[in-house]
């Protein structure tokens, strides 16, 4: 009898104090959830517009165009750049003395609009034209960094006419694939990002952009854009979308046109495989002008790196113009 009236003693204890850890969540998530939600309103206030919005597939793409040389540079960002027009802004000041800079931020990236429509590499690359085709730039230098790379394989070969030259700024390769990413893990990021934890974790992370010389206004305008956009549901297709991008380049075995010009600056040292150098010199083994410049840096080497990059490209493009 003792022992029973013991059990029972301790069964509502157990149950008071798993009701109070309950109830620590709830409340926990709620102060989250709340937090977000009034810092979110607070911050799409502070955000200022740059670029120029263009009419694609009935939404609007975000394009900053800086510079008036007589060639182009469009540049193409890695995969979830909050604002590639920001993050590019020291090479884009190195450039745009020379060159025509174009930035293009995909649907889900900068200020331009979401979609729902499926972001395979043809979808991206065919909006991508669309957008400079609703400029009437026609000619023009593709630069792209990271995924973009993968999706600008495609973009050469489709519009060969147009691009000129590439230059890969540490560009993803087909064989080395992204993990296959299921919409069973997206679903759980949305709860992640929907709740608000997406803003904790972005507190408890580190800055990616300390230590770089970009300004202080600059450095807080990608924050708020960073915490817009992260984990957007556009991005969050892309990303279920990204190893088909990845394996279906690989399956075609598709690859530069021979003749045309391509740069590619690669990270000396990856930190995960010790294939991203020979990977990218296959990649331009058939390619009449290529080059391949390795850099002390991490994947955003264009952030690091901007005058070194910009200098070699010049040069590269000297090389080219002087070719007979």
């Amino acid at each position: 009898m003792g022992n029973q009236t013991g059990f029972k003693k301790l069964r509502k204890i157990l149950l008071k104090i798993l009701g109070a850890i309950l109830l620590a969540i709830v409340i926990f998530v709620g102060i989250v959830y709340i937090t977000n939600v009034i810092s979110s309103n607070a911050e799409a206030k502070r955000i200022e517009p740059y670029g120029q919005h263009v009419s694609v597939d009935g939404k609007n793409m975000n394009v900053f165009i800086q510079g008036d040389g007589p060639d182009t540079v469009v540049l193409l960002p890695g995969f979830g750049t909050a604002s590639p027009a920001l993050d590019f802004k020291l090479l884009i000041d190195e450039l745009s003395p020379h060159y025509k800079v174009v930035v293009v931020e995909p649907f889900g990236y900068g200020l331009s609009d979401a979609t729902k429509k499926e972001r395979t590499s043809e979808n991206i690359v065919n909006e991508i034209h669309e957008a400079l085709q609703q400029l009437d730039i026609d000619r023009y230098i593709l630069m792209g960094h990271s995924i973009s790379g993968i999706y600008s394989l495609d973009y050469v070969n489709k519009y060969s006419d147009e691009v000129s030259t590439f230059v890969g700024l540490d560009s993803s390769v087909p064989s080395l694939s992204e993990k296959k990413i299921e919409s069973s893990e997206t679903s759980m990021v949305k709860w992640f990002r929907n709740l608000g934890f997406a803003r904790l974790q972005l507190k408890l992370s580190a800055d990616p952009y300390e230590g770089l010389p970009y300004d202080e206004h600059t450095k807080e305008q990608l924050k708020l854009l960073i915490q817009r956009n992260m984990y957007n549901t556009t991005l969050l297709n892309e990303a279920e979308n990204m190893y088909s991008s990845f394996k279906g380049a690989e399956q075609r075995g598709v690859t530069f046109p021979p003749n045309l010009p391509v740069l590619l600056f690669v990270q000396a040292e990856h930190p995960a495989t010790d294939q991203w150098i020979p990977e990218h010199e296959k990649l331009i083994k058939n390619s009449v002008h290529a080059e391949m410049e390795l850099l002390d840096a991490n994947h955003y080497l264009y952030r690091s790196h901007p005058k070194e990059i910009a200098e070699k490209f010049m040069s590269f493009m000297k090389g080219i113009a002087q070719q007979p």
